[in-house]
């Protein structure tokens, strides 16, 4: 068994124990545990009730975090002529059609984010394949499937999150950074929260917030209170 380290011994001991805490003090555990050489991003994961297996158990949506996430996002958009244009004074950081179809298709995938014009959606839907395991396919459901491309840019630049449930009904995604403050945590935190409850799909039965858990990029994870994360 491999040894641990003096940062991770430390680490785990200071969790060992605290379950179920409120957003506050899980926020301050995890601001004075994290100590590693880069700003960590401060990351939610919630168990849901949900069987995304299921048409009518599938949890997706977006969120604009309140204070943003704290990182660079790179964005694509299918878009021609004026439209592309417009994507570009938006501040689209890959702009094409056919040609970013084939770039694509050849592996290279540069963007965090990809953003459509209905038109453009043959072209792309026969990047589902290479688009959709990494969920960046464009969806009209989630916004990014649009007409208003400066609109769908700036917001995917500005802090907008994307979630969706994965096969054993998890969502998660990043909400911050350590180096934000604790009130601006909280305040990302709790607006995930809102959006995943909002999106509760009418399959859903029982419970639908099993489990909510936050942790740093390297540090240990601490399951928080479902009613603090709900602000109940």
């Amino acid at each position: 068994m491999a040894k641990l380290g003096k940062r991770t011994r430390a680490a785990r001991e200071a969790f060992a124990g605290k379950e179920d805490i409120t957003v506050e003090d899980a926020v301050a555990l995890i601001k004075a545990n994290a100590n590693a050489k880069f700003d960590e991003s401060v990351e939610i994961a919630m168990n849901l009730g949900v069987d995304p297996r299921h048409a009518d158990q599938m949890v997706r949506g977006t969120v604009t975090l309140p204070n943003g996430t704290g990182k660079s996002v790179r964005v694509a958009v299918f878009a021609r002529g004026a439209k592309a244009e417009e994507a570009l004074a938006a501040g689209a950081d890959i702009v094409g059609a056919e040609d970013l179809m084939e770039t694509v298709q050849g592996g290279t995938i540069e963007f965090e984010r990809c953003i459509a014009t209905p038109d453009m959606m043959p072209i792309v839907g026969r990047l589902g394949k290479v688009l959709g395991p990494r969920n960046l396919m464009p969806n009209p459901k989630i916004g990014t499937v649009t007409m208003d491309v400066a609109e769908a840019v700036k917001a995917a630049k500005g802090g907008q999150v994307q979630f969706r449930a994965e096969k054993a009904g998890v969502v998660h995604a990043g909400v911050g950074k350590v180096s934000f403050n604790a009130d601006q945590l909280a305040e990302n935190i709790r607006a995930f929260v809102d959006a995943v409850s909002k999106a509760k799909p009418t399959g859903a039965k029982g419970a639908y917030m099993k489990r909510v858990s936050l942790s740093s990029t390297m540090g240990p994870g601490v399951s928080v209170s479902v009613d603090s994360a709900t602000g109940n």
